[in-house]
């Protein structure tokens, strides 16, 4: 199949919301559809053992959260499905902001009683930012919620997005009767079941007096409801979606696989096929020839009986194809991949070739940072991966003598996958760790005795900000390393960071020493 026909099969998304949304259940039961599992997993019942397939780390089937983006790829009406499931929580949405940089599209996710919370303000002002196209899925419409227009109108002003329903709901909670497809005009009548497709019922003129048979007393309301979204909500235009100007709205409860059919049904027609991607050389086209991707997420221990390290790579341009040299632009050497692999959460399969839009881990024996850029030759950096400065500070001390190889692989690592930084005090040579949220110590610590067999313990240390720090006045950088010795640490780079323990000692270092850059992301 031509590299044109490939690139237009292909549809690669993720999925985002506030945690307890509904995100990791919508995802389970689109891979339902798309066949690629049999039984939806029940995220939070202890009654039942299945867990949701992208959930797959122990401590995610501990704590009925996601803490990793999870790649999921299947097959669904001749498509090519690429699903990223990312983390809601706060303390995770560093890895959620790298795999916004991997999609073409998003789906955000709201629950119909919690509204807009803070989270999903966060996720999609970083997605207006890049103009990502946007569908709204209103979720839990089986239980009590707020009203379809009020909610409407709370997206609009705290998402800042222009919206226009897709679907409509008939009532909420116990009175949900079922919702009215506005976009193919077929009427959904709810029944609670997990694990079945509901069938539409064709109305295109909802005049027809044969509403009242299926809805009763709605019939009327829904008719009235529909006539006032016609004349307040702009009318759905393809090109301004794909534009990011106006977001098309679902209502449905992926808990009861009702609304998920249509969602993704729409989605297919409307969503963009891979996009380009700005290198900071130029534009790269995804139908040129040559393949280049980018290095979005690392992630360890997949396998934790092979203590495996995958890169998980974006194709942008050309074919990625298996056991070909490819350029590593930041080591500048040729690399050959024998066991290229596609995902579906952490089940891998070989694969001999990828294309645009696809996801494609490769093994790594430590060559890949997040942001590597691979090409077939041209020398191309992509650009956009976001880093962090770490907020949060602990000492991580070996809590085990007899494993301390084990700790410094672990530590070695994991933060490699951009969850934490880890820095090593010049002067005392103790390791540090900083995150971007509490929870990350505890993944971290979790993983370490989980993965590696390796035990820790953090102690408390009082840091306010670190920043990386460079001078061409080396006499003026000399200086203030020695007279601030107790607070220079080196990165896993060997790179100088400033620990400062509180705003001024940061802002009074800033203003004495003019010649020396403070720099609050470790890419410079």
């Amino acid at each position: 199949m031509s590299l044109i026909k490939e690139i237009k099969r292909r549809r690669t998304f993720a999925i985002i919301s506030h945690p307890d949304a509904g995100k990791t259940t919508l995802t389970e039961k689109l891979l339902l559809f798309g066949g690629a599992i049999q039984v939806a997993g029940a995220v939070k019942s202890n009654k039942i053992k299945k867990t949701a397939t992208s959930d797959w780390m122990e401590i995610e089937r501990q704590r009925g959260i996601s803490v990793a983006t999870s790649v999921m790829g299947f097959d669904y009406n001749d498509l090519k499905i690429n699903i990223l499931d990312t983390p809601g929580h706060q303390d995770f949405a560093e890895d959620t902001f790298r795999t916004l940089t991997a999609v073409d599209s998003v789906i955000v996710v709201i629950d119909v009683a919690k509204g807009v919370e803070p989270q999903t303000e966060k996720l999609v002002k970083v997605c207006r930012m890049r103009k990502t196209p946007i569908i709204l899925f209103i979720n839990k419409l089986d239980r009590p919620g707020k009203d379809g227009f009020e909610l409407l109108d709370e997206i609009e002003q705290k998402l800042d997005l222009n919206v226009t329903p897709l679907s409509w709901p008939i009532n909420m909670g116990a009175k949900f009767k079922g919702i009215y497809n506005i976009f193919d005009r077929n009427l959904y009548l709810f029944e609670p079941n997990k694990q079945r497709v509901e069938n539409g019922v064709a109305f295109d003129d909802l005049a027809n007096p044969f509403l009242v048979k299926y809805i009763g007393e709605d019939a009327q309301i829904l008719r009235d409801e529909l006539h006032l979204i016609e004349g307040v909500y702009p009318e759905f235009e393809i090109e301004e979606y794909l534009k990011g100007n106006i977001c098309p709205v679902f209502f449905g409860s992926a808990l009861n696989n009702f609304g998920v059919k249509e969602l993704l049904d729409c989605f297919i027609r409307i969503a963009p096929t891979p996009v380009g991607r700005d290198a900071e050389e130029r534009h790269v086209d995804p139908a040129e020839d040559e393949f280049t991707g980018f290095v979005f997420k690392i992630h360890a221990n997949m396998d934790p009986n092979h203590r495996d390290r995958i890169a998980f790579v974006r194709v942008v341009s050309g074919r990625f194809e298996r056991n070909k040299p490819y350029s590593h632009v930041r080591l500048n050497r040729k690399i050959k991949f024998s066991n290229p692999t596609a995902f579906m959460a952490q089940k891998k399969e070989l694969v001999d070739e990828m294309f645009p839009g696809d996801i494609v881990g490769l093994y790594d024996a430590g060559n890949f940072k997040i942001g590597d850029t691979l090409t077939e030759g041209e020398m191309l950096h992509y650009k956009g991966i976001p880093s962090f400065s770490p907020e949060l500070f602990r000492y991580v001390e070996n809590a085990d003598p007899m494993k301390s190889k084990q700790l410094a692989k672990g530590l070695d690592q994991l933060t490699d996958e951009g969850v934490a930084q880890l820095f090593t005090g010049k002067a005392t040579g103790r390791k540090i760790i900083g995150t971007v949220g509490a929870l990350q110590f505890e993944v971290i610590q979790h993983r370490l005795l989980h993965e590696y067999g390796a035990s820790c313990r953090y102690e408390p240390i009082t840091l306010y900000k670190t920043a990386w720090i460079t001078s061409e006045n080396k006499a003026m950088l000399e200086d203030f390393k020695s007279r601030k010795a107790s607070y220079i640490a080196l990165d896993k780079e060997g790179r100088d960071v400033f620990l400062a323990d509180s705003p001024y000692s940061l802002t009074t270092s800033m203003e004495k020493y003019r010649d020396i850059k403070f720099h609050f992301t470790s890419e410079f």
